[in-house]
């Protein structure tokens, strides 16, 4: 499969071009040419050294990663940029990206990836973003108490030993649950006013002790890496299925 093929793909089941307009993040393939011959994808969170390296030295062809390199154009290649993209091209690995798309995704996206293992029920979109949701809200079947639900999170993700914050201004016994990973606590007031109980996201804003507290919603803080695995892992899953071969890069950051 050629690197204009697999992109074509993800940005379909993505709908990659409906979020151009919202989306600083340049998603779509970010470095390499249409021809490039894929055979096997490594899969991370974020394009960083770490990873890049990672990928050159498992033998990858490319990299699909949701935190990308240009966040609305790159104007020099010096530097930290610079030191990210020359191995990719010395290495001959190219970069696709998927940033919002992959948040938003009903079944393949971040949000979705934390509400099945909650296993929420009667899920709709949340986190509105224009005419678009980055997240998910959901039932938690028979509810469940806030220190299982932070237990359960502490198990389940790669938070890199530094735990799930857990502001608890709700009510004890967590019903619904809105969702939006990585930095979702603008969302707060959109959570509230949608009657959920708590609100998971990756980290946390000065601001959102005091606006959580006022509202009296729990949020509960899983890390930004750690509530963003789900997507990439996702997109494996599809190349896997498309006859390519995988990897995963763990680069946990504990943030």
């Amino acid at each position: 499969m050629d690197l204009a093929e697999l992109a074509a793909r993800y940005d379909e089941r993505l709908r990659t071009d409906d979020f151009a307009d919202l989306d600083a993040s340049e998603n779509g393939v970010q470095v390499g040419p249409d021809d490039h011959e894929v055979e096997t994808v490594a899969f991370a969170v974020d394009a960083a050294e770490q990873t890049v390296a990672a990928a050159a030295d498992r033998g990858a062809d490319a990299l699909v990663v949701h935190h990308g390199l240009s966040w609305g154009g790159i104007d020099r290649l010096t530097g930290r940029t610079y030191d990210r993209v020359a191995p990719l091209v010395e290495n001959d690995v190219a970069l696709y990206v998927s940033h919002l798309p992959l948040d938003a995704h009903p079944d393949l996206g971040n949000a979705a990836g934390v509400a099945d293992l909650l296993g929420l029920e009667d899920r709709e979109p949340f986190g509105e973003l224009g005419p678009e949701h980055v997240g998910q809200r959901g039932r938690v079947p028979d509810g469940v108490q806030t220190d299982d639900l932070q237990r359960l999170l502490v198990d389940e993700l790669d938070h890199f030993g530094q735990g799930v914050r857990v502001l608890d201004f709700g009510p004890e016994t967590v019903e619904d649950v809105a969702i939006v990973t990585g930095s979702g606590v603008d969302w707060l007031d959109e959570a509230v006013e949608t009657g959920a109980d708590a609100l998971i996201t990756g980290e946390g804003k000065g601001k959102a002790y005091h606006m959580a507290r006022e509202s009296e919603l729990t949020v509960l803080l899983g890390g930004h890496y750690a509530t963003e695995t789900f997507g990439v892992r996702s997109l494996q899953s599809l190349a896997d299925e498309w006859g390519l071969a995988t990897t995963f890069v763990d680069a946990p950051t504990g943030l």
